[in-house]
């Protein structure tokens, strides 16, 4: 069933420190609630996007009090949600992350954020200096 939705943008601007996940998910039901998306697309925005955060607190800016990440949702008229996390750290070489499902990997305890919301998003994109990631939901 397709949900008709306006054209809108919305931002978010979140402190480097893990307590701002709970803001994220605030943020997200909300959205979810205003746009009446299913039970499991909300699901699978809210485990990508807390991905998507943790590894821009963690890794990018790397828990430091004076960055901060930035979110954005486009949401187009095409029935699309695209979002956009984005740190200030200096990204890293997302071509070259070790496969969490191969042998030598599935036991570790970490190296799946990236893994994850490829899974869950319809596309997941990286910038060319890996400190911004985009991932889009389609709602239909």
């Amino acid at each position: 069933m397709l949900v008709a939705i306006k054209k809108e943008t919305h931002h978010l601007q979140l402190a480097s420190k893990p307590e701002s996940i709970v803001v994220l998910d605030n943020w997200i039901n909300q959205l979810v609630a205003s746009h009446l998306i299913n039970e499991t697309l909300h699901a699978n925005i809210s485990t990508a996007l807390n991905e998507a955060l943790t590894n821009a607190i963690h890794h990018g800016n790397k828990l430091s009090a004076d960055k901060t990440v930035n979110i954005w949702v486009k949401i187009t008229e095409n029935n699309t949600l695209s979002f956009t996390v984005s740190d200030e750290g200096n990204g890293f070489n997302y071509r070259t992350l070790p496969q969490p499902i191969s042998p030598e990997n599935i036991e570790k305890l970490t190296g799946r954020g990236v893994f994850i919301m490829q899974q869950l998003a319809h596309q997941c994109t990286f910038n060319a200096q890996g400190n911004s990631v985009e991932l889009h939901f389609l709602l239909a």
